[in-house]
């Protein structure tokens, strides 16, 4: 009975160890968004900013989206984010401010990112 505790004791200590080395590896993503703002501009166009913090020497893409008020995706584009210089933006060129406009089907009532990730990944 000793000898089978232990080996489950075992076994539990390395699932944990497991886990531990998985969630230290996997780090931060290597681009985030937050959404800023939405505005109408027409009946077919409308208005999305937002910010994008990644290594200010990569190009990202993003994939903006307008929702209608059943949450039914109404617009959609792809906006591609060059690198950028320290200056530009904030926390060294990190962080950067985008506007983007977005061709709608029909009325938005609200937008902003859906996904954003490292070209060529």
């Amino acid at each position: 009975m000793g000898r089978l505790r232990m080996l489950v004791i075992a076994v539990l200590l390395a699932a944990v160890a497991a886990v531990a080395a998985v969630a230290l590896t996997s780090g931060s993503p290597d681009v985030s968004s937050k959404d800023v703002g939405f505005s109408l501009m027409s009946d077919g166009r409308a208005s999305v900013d937002f910010e994008v913090t990644k290594d200010r020497s990569v190009t990202a893409q993003c994939a903006v989206q307008v929702l209608s008020e059943n949450y039914a995706v109404v617009g959609w584009t792809v906006v591609t984010i060059g690198p950028n210089n320290a200056e530009d933006g904030v926390n060294e060129g990190s962080t950067t401010a985008h506007r983007t406009e977005v061709r709608t089907d029909s009325p938005g009532v609200s937008g902003g990112v859906n996904a954003c990730w490292i070209a060529g990944d």
